[in-house]
């Protein structure tokens, strides 16, 4: 096989010294963002993960009330059946109600400590 003739080409020694230089930087430069950017992820995803343990905490207390406060309600229709006269109905209702205020409070600020809780958890 005949030798070619055409001249050959060779990249001078200070332009490959500039393009691996240059492609080293670019290099780091990508390695350097792609790892910020699973940081930022896995951040993202920790503070997500929180979030929702925090929005699952408060949906079983809300479920937890509503039960109480239900269960309560079938109580209190309980022993409405069971009054005898006009006196006790208007007691019992005022008693019901003073209870379920009561109750209903705790639980409103119950809630909100817990929201405040999740919400302020320090972020990793």
């Amino acid at each position: 096989m005949a030798k070619s003739s055409a001249p050959k080409f060779e990249v001078p020694s200070e332009m490959r010294s500039f393009a691996e230089q240059s492609f080293e930087q670019a290099r780091k430069a990508f390695d350097s963002f792609f790892s910020a950017t699973q940081r930022a992820m896995s951040s993202f995803e920790g503070q997500a993960a929180a979030a929702q343990a925090g929005a699952k905490d408060i949906q079983h207390k809300a479920v937890s009330y509503a039960e109480r406060n239900i269960g309560a309600s079938f109580e209190f229709a309980h022993r409405l059946l069971q009054a005898s006269t006009p006196d006790e109905v208007v007691r019992l209702h005022a008693e019901h109600v003073k209870a379920q205020i009561e109750s209903l409070s705790e639980q409103a600020r119950e809630l909100g400590r817990t929201a405040t809780l999740n919400h302020g958890k320090p972020r990793q």
